[in-house]
């Protein structure tokens, strides 16, 4: 399978509808972001730099066949993925990993322009099998968490992790969270710690917008204190 590659930017959005169609069909609704999210972590990438956001399309001819959105987080030098999905009409093996590399080469060249020699670290959330509907979520649940271990990602088991919810009345949602080092030296508890805390300002206040409050209710069940870190 040849895959040519684009990026969906605040400037090029021709392939946003159909990207969108794919992410509806991909997952739970408490894990669903509403499509103005799309658009608001565009605008996010040209103003927050060297933070940036990274919105990875793939094609087979004219068909879609995956995407990927991440965040590259300068002030913890890591790479935060929000979303990865693969048309799961294309039968093809090792898309997934062919889709997860390229993000991870997008958000290393955005380490680099931020001065750092390489990309710390890669950090993502999966969704748990107690949160799914149907036994085809369950089936996709399964298959996503063995899919991002057998691309080196380790599921972290120091903290039950939180994410806060998505949608107005939601409740906080616990999920796995798998990360992938990329560098010689392990990262610590306090490392992790301090990406999870850059995770909830750029990602979940800045491009999200919720509520201070609930983001530090969030932070203080994780045992990862209440002081005000956003900005």
């Amino acid at each position: 399978m040849t895959i040519k590659w684009d990026e969906i930017t605040h400037d090029n959005l021709i392939h946003l509808e159909e990207v969108l169609k794919l992410h509806d069909q991909a997952f739970p609704i408490e894990v669903r972001e509403a499509h103005n999210i799309f658009l608001k972590s565009l605008q996010y990438a040209r103003s927050r730099m060297p933070n940036n956001f990274r919105f990875l399309i793939g094609f087979e001819g004219e068909q879609l066949v995956s995407f990927a959105k991440g965040h590259y987080l300068a002030n913890v030098n890591s790479g935060f993925i929000v979303y990865i999905v693969t048309n799961p009409l294309v039968r093809s093996k090792g898309l997934g990993s062919k889709t997860l590399l390229k993000l991870e080469e997008l958000l290393t060249k955005d380490a680099i322009s931020a001065g750092n020699t390489s990309l710390k670290a890669m950090i993502l959330e999966t969704e748990t099998q107690d949160m799914v509907h149907t036994e085809v979520e369950k089936e996709n649940c399964i298959k996503r968490n063995r899919f991002f271990e057998r691309n080196d990602y380790k599921k972290y088991e120091k903290i039950d992790y939180l994410q806060p919810p998505l949608h107005d009345g939601g409740c906080n949602i616990p999920l796995n969270l798998f990360i992938k080092n990329l560098q010689s030296n392990e990262n610590t508890k306090k490392e992790i710690n301090e990406t999870i805390r850059a995770i909830y300002n750029e990602k979940y206040y800045l491009v999200n917008e919720i509520d201070k409050k609930v983001l530090n209710n969030c932070l203080e069940k994780m045992e990862l204190g209440t002081a005000d870190i956003f900005n």
